[in-house]
């Protein structure tokens, strides 16, 4: 019997650790999970009673495959009161979490063998979905000097024909985000060389300075990419949503009737409430926003001095070199002997993350305090 070529998937090296993490609490060890990108909080109230709602009152079955129309209608008012852009429902498909949103829109927008841009460092699905699809990931090594963002001047740096470039604004492992003229220089980039941009936006909202700005606001040949999982803190409800330029909507709605049938029929009424929770949203970020703080003074103090600058997200990405080249053993070592569960940088930069260590931040601020206090006996 013959087994895919798809058997070179690398692992997600922070599910790895949470279920390690999980494991050991269920032993009665204590443990204090920053390992993986998911808010402390339950979904918004009214989320939930709109859930409690619809499975009392509707019939929970197959919607459209492009996402129930008053949920599209309901984010395209969200781009025009958020960022006063006009996105017409049309354009957008309600996905499977953003991770369907990827896999729809690698599938419409590439081919076979195709090269498509990634940061490095990086949200690993992104090279993972790639290489399962067989288009090829091109990493690009990314680091303080560029704010962990792709520029203009090192995508010349790279050698071949480039088909995409994918930016995460707020990145994920480094929180960093690119500025509105960054972005509009990317983007010009792309429109040059005939290359798909691919804007990954499900942190916005959850940004410690300036708001993020939406791609779609410079380019509507852009593919953006957004997820109920972060700023409305609905992981576990797996919904996203995609925007697409109008001449990859038909191709999507045919890939995802396929591949999906329909979203979660039961997220996307629910869904409809979170527009109506943003005052209660805003509330779960100030919490990360202290949260960032105690991380932001306390890990100096511990001699973790170059941090990225966790502008955006909820991930504190530190250089860890003068304590190991070698994060994972790193990390497994740290859970052993103190409880605390992060997640190696070899999970986002296959290549020089063995120096580097994500924290993530978006657990209770009494979790953060206790697994500071516990990092700072450890280290000494």
């Amino acid at each position: 019997m013959t087994i895919s070529s798809s058997n070179d998937i690398q692992p997600f090296i922070a599910m790895e650790i949470m279920k390690a993490a999980n494991e050991r609490e269920l032993s009665g060890a204590p443990v204090f999970h920053m390992e993986v990108g998911q808010p402390a909080q339950s979904a918004p109230s009214k989320v939930i009673e709109r859930a409690q709602e619809t499975l009392l009152r509707e019939k929970i079955g197959y919607t459209d495959a492009l996402g129930i129309p008053p949920l599209r209608k309901a984010i395209s008012d969200y781009y025009g009161t958020t960022y006063n852009v006009d996105v017409p429902p049309s354009r957008i498909v309600i996905t499977t979490g953003s991770s369907g949103g990827f896999l729809l829109s690698f599938l419409a927008a590439f081919n076979k063998g195709d090269r498509v841009v990634l940061a490095e460092p990086g949200y690993p699905a992104y090279r993972n979905i790639l290489k399962s699809l067989h288009m090829d990931p091109v990493g690009l090594p990314c680091d303080f000097d560029t704010n962990f963002q792709p520029t203009p001047e090192l995508l010349d740096g790279l050698e071949g024909e480039l088909h995409g470039l994918l930016v995460a604004n707020p990145s994920n492992p480094t929180g960093t985000m690119t500025s509105r003229d960054e972005l509009q220089a990317l983007l010009n980039y792309c429109q040059d060389r005939r290359m798909q941009f691919i804007s990954d936006e499900i942190y916005h909202g959850v940004v410690y300075g300036d708001p993020a700005t939406t791609a779609l606001s410079l380019d509507d040949e852009a593919v953006v990419i957004n997820s109920f999982s972060k700023f409305f803190s609905m992981t576990g409800w797996r919904l996203g949503w995609l925007v697409l330029p109008e001449r990859l909507v038909s191709l999507v709605e045919k890939l995802a009737q396929n591949l999906f049938i329909s979203p979660p029929a039961i997220s996307q009424y629910a869904a409809l409430a979170a527009f109506d929770c943003i005052d209660e949203l805003n509330g779960y970020v100030d919490v990360y926003a202290r949260n960032r703080e105690i991380l932001l003074r306390e890990l100096p103090k511990m001699g973790l001095t170059k941090l990225a600058a966790a502008e955006g997200a909820f991930y504190i990405y530190a250089d860890v070199r003068h304590l190991t080249n070698d994060s994972m053993e790193f990390c497994l070592r740290m859970l052993a002997e103190t409880g605390i569960a992060a997640t190696p940088g070899l999970d986002f930069d296959p290549h020089r993350g063995s120096c580097y260590v994500r924290f993530s931040f978006a657990g209770p601020t009494t979790t953060i305090e206790a697994a500071v206090k516990s990092l700072a006996r450890w280290l000494k």
